[in-house]
C-alpha cells in the first residue's frame, strides 16, 4: 500500500539534526563538509581519523572515505562514506557502509548571513554488539548520537 508506514527494525535509526552557522555562506558550508578529513581537526569529541581514499569529481561526486568515530559511549564505529549526489551548492548525499549501513542527506539554506544545516541520517547499525543491543538500548545509542551532534564542532572534550 502507498504511503503505508513501515515499522523499523530496532536495529534501524533515523535522525534528523539542524545546526545554524552564522557569517557563512552555503557555498563556505558545503566547502567545509565536504572535506571529510577536516572533521577530525574540527570535531575531534567525534572524529578520530578520517582518511580519504577516492578524490571525487566535480563538487566531490565519488569521494570516498574511510571513518573512524566515536561518541560518549564506550564503543568506536569504522565506516565507509560515499558522496552519491550532489546538489551544488544547496547540500549532498552519502552512503555508508561498515558498522552502520545506510545514507544521509546535507541540506543547506541561506538566510541572510546565516546558514540552516540539515542532515537526516538514515541508518541500520551492523556492529554486532549495537546491532544485538538495539531492542533494548536503542534509546541510550539514540542519546548517544543526538548528544554528540549538539557538540560544538571546535569544542574539545
Amino acid at each position: 500500500m502507498l504511503g503505508a508506514r513501515r515499522e523499523m527494525a530496532s536495529h534501524e535509526y533515523s535522525f534528523l539534526t539542524h545546526w545554524v552557522v552564522d557569517g557563512a555562506t552555503i557555498e563556505d558550508v558545503y566547502a567545509a563538509l565536504i572535506e571529510g578529513c577536516e572533521y577530525v581537526r574540527w570535531w575531534p569529541q567525534v572524529y578520530l581519523a578520517v582518511t580519504e581514499t577516492t578524490v571525487g569529481g566535480a563538487h566531490g561526486l565519488g569521494k570516498t572515505a574511510d571513518l573512524h568515530t566515536k561518541g560518549r559511549l564506550p564503543y568506536t564505529l569504522r565506516w565507509r562514506m560515499q558522496v552519491v549526489d550532489v546538489n551544488y551548492p544547496r547540500g549532498f548525499t552519502i552512503s555508508a557502509d561498515g558498522d552502520f549501513v545506510g545514507g544521509g542527506v546535507w541540506a543547506f539554506e541561506q538566510v541572510g548571513d546565516r546558514v540552516n544545516v540539515s542532515f537526516d541520517w538514515r541508518l541500520r547499525a551492523e556492529k554486532p554488539l549495537i546491532r544485538r543491543l538495539s531492542w533494548l538500548f536503542k534509546p541510550l545509542f539514540a542519546y548517544n548520537h543526538r548528544a554528540m551532534a549538539r557538540e560544538d564542532p571546535g569544542q574539545r572534550s
